[in-house]
């Protein structure tokens, strides 16, 4: 009975979350996000301009762009779509209780983790779609985008299209473009909240346990790539057996230690050699965020290879994707959702689409982040490698870079090198040690 009791204080406690979040949040997705029609915008190494003859709606100083309400026809709405059809993972209410606690929500602690997820999908998507890929087929962007602006102006959404419709859209869309509506479905079925989920919250947290993490506690952006590394690495589905993860050791990407993981568990063909994502868990400054790295970061960010940063402020981590001018965009997981079955067929999309983009100064950003990158082979990575050294060389104003790439492996140079696979434990010795230096005072945790 009294374990009984418990379990009630906790649901009642979840909901009352829920519903704080939800009055706290809600409001973001209403809010009118500004852009200047003068300086360019980059999302995820896309490049848009917002200039046009048309007229819009401006900030009391003429030179802003409200993206929400105006529409304007080229790179605006251009820009709209690619930001729409990025993969939104927020606070989720009401799904299945998580194993050995009584939780059935995320809100309040589950920030980081769903900022992890969104990096590690928009790996997926440029591994199984490309960049170029608006990553599902046109009409439903235009569905999602025509559903977004009538909830945002109070007006009446879309009508459900008919079977028939439907059918005759079908038909239209060409193969690849279907091939894309169901590798989109695919790659957001692998976040689902329930405990099947290759990269679901469920699984996140059981590989967390092992790093001395339960649900409801804080994760900072370090552990988490650390999680993601072992989440992808334990996944059973087939078509996950092609990708890995690579997390730098102390601010050092390993060579060796890269390719070593891009040809585990493969055949020694080239063709056969896995894709990697290299996390990069870095401080940019002391207690503050140092604006010195202000440009580095813009250059990471301008990477066509680049998946984003999961940083944010403290004890509010978000999902970082572009920027314009000195303030980054970005997406919040805040905002708490009703839980999604993504285990039925055509379920609905809207929820893991972020209807506006938001931007925040870099200089309240806070210093404990990590920065990913996606390779899709050796060749890959040995460009992204001389392509960041040189920018992290020109970018450093003082004798040591944010981080560096060195030939060799980390056993080389007296760092006790991780096992590929480990039968007993997830988490090597070593990486217990440090993954507990990260969860310390050292890293704010967000």
């Amino acid at each position: 009975m009294e374990a009984t009791g418990t379990d009630e204080v906790e649901k009642l406690k979840s909901k009352f979350m829920s519903a704080w979040h939800n009055m706290k949040y809600s409001w973001v997705l209403k809010t009118k996000t500004y852009f200047s029609r003068n300086s360019a915008v980059i999302l995820l190494g896309k490049c848009y301009h917002f200039k046009s003859d048309e007229p819009g709606e401006l900030s009391p100083d003429g030179s802003c762009l409200d993206i929400v309400d105006t529409v304007i026809s080229g790179n605006v709405e251009e820009f709209r779509k690619d930001f729409i059809s990025r993969i939104w993972l927020t606070y989720r209410e009401d799904f299945p209780q998580i194993k050995d606690s009584a939780l059935t929500t995320d809100c309040g602690w589950g920030c980081t983790l769903r900022t992890g997820q969104m990096l590690l999908a928009q790996g997926l998507v440029l591994h199984f779609l490309g960049r170029d890929s608006e990553s599902w087929t046109s009409h439903t962007v235009k569905k999602l985008t025509a559903s977004f602006d009538a909830s945002l102006t109070g007006g009446r959404e879309p009508k459900v299209l008919s079977k028939d419709h439907k059918e005759a859209l079908k038909r239209d869309c060409d193969d690849s473009e279907m091939r894309d509506e169901v590798y989109h479905r695919k790659i957001i079925s692998w976040f689902g909240d329930s405990p099947p989920a290759s990269f679901g919250l469920h699984q996140l947290i059981e590989y967390g346990k092992k790093s001395g993490k339960t649900a409801g506690d804080w994760y900072g952006p370090a552990v988490v790539a650390h999680i993601l590394r072992k989440a992808v690495e334990e996944a059973r589905d087939p078509e996950l057996q092609g990708i890995t993860i690579y997390v730098a050791q102390d601010c050092t990407v390993y060579s060796s230690d890269v390719v070593d993981r891009q040809c585990s568990s493969m055949g020694s063909e080239k063709a056969d050699m896995k894709a990697v994502i290299i996390l990069v868990p870095v401080r940019l400054g002391g207690e503050r965020t140092n604006m010195d790295y202000l440009e580095f970061v813009k250059g990471i960010l301008s990477l066509e290879y680049c998946v984003g940063v999961v940083g944010g402020k403290p004890k509010q981590s978000y999902y970082f994707a572009g920027f314009q001018d000195d303030s980054l965009i970005y997406m919040d997981p805040h905002y708490c959702q009703s839980f999604v079955d993504v285990s039925i067929k055509d379920f609905p999309l809207e929820s893991f689409h972020c209807p506006s983009p938001k931007k925040m100064s870099f200089k309240n950003m806070d210093p404990s982040c990590t920065i990913g990158f996606y390779c899709r082979n050796m060749k890959d990575f040995e460009r992204i490698s001389e392509e960041i050294t040189k920018m992290l060389k020109s970018s450093s104003k003082e004798k040591y870079p944010l981080f560096t790439f060195v030939k060799g492996h980390s056993r080389d140079y007296d760092f006790a090198s991780s096992p590929l696979h480990e039968e007993n434990d997830l988490f090597s010795d070593e990486e217990k040690k440090r993954l507990k230096r990260f969860s310390t005072e050292e890293f704010v945790l967000l």
